[in-house]
């Protein structure tokens, strides 16, 4: 079986589906934040399926930086969940959405 770019694309697609159903459906922050990062993943396969089906590096470069802010996004969202959820005990989005400043 030869595996084409119409490949990467459905799986791409599948994925990022099933992320954003994570972010639609879920009431609980850890899943939206991975539902987050499933939809970015998803970006970033199509970017290096398209770079490597036109032989041009471009799209694997820019998925590097990708992957690089994506770390610190990572880094960053998880410690403010974990300190919202030390106030407050929950990470449950409707609980956290009658929260005054």
């Amino acid at each position: 079986m030869n595996v084409g770019i119409e490949h990467y694309v459905v799986v791409s697609a599948i994925l990022f589906a099933l992320g954003l159903l994570g972010v639609i459906l879920q009431r609980n922050l850890l899943i939206i934040y991975m539902g987050l990062e499933l939809m970015l993943n998803a970006a970033n396969l199509a970017l290096v399926a398209f770079s490597r089906f036109n032989n041009n590096p471009d799209g694997q470069i820019f998925v590097f930086f990708i992957i690089t802010v994506a770390a610190a996004e990572v880094a960053v969202g998880l410690a403010l969940i974990v300190a919202l959820y030390r106030k407050r005990q929950t990470v449950q989005v409707e609980d956290l959405a009658r929260m005054k400043l």
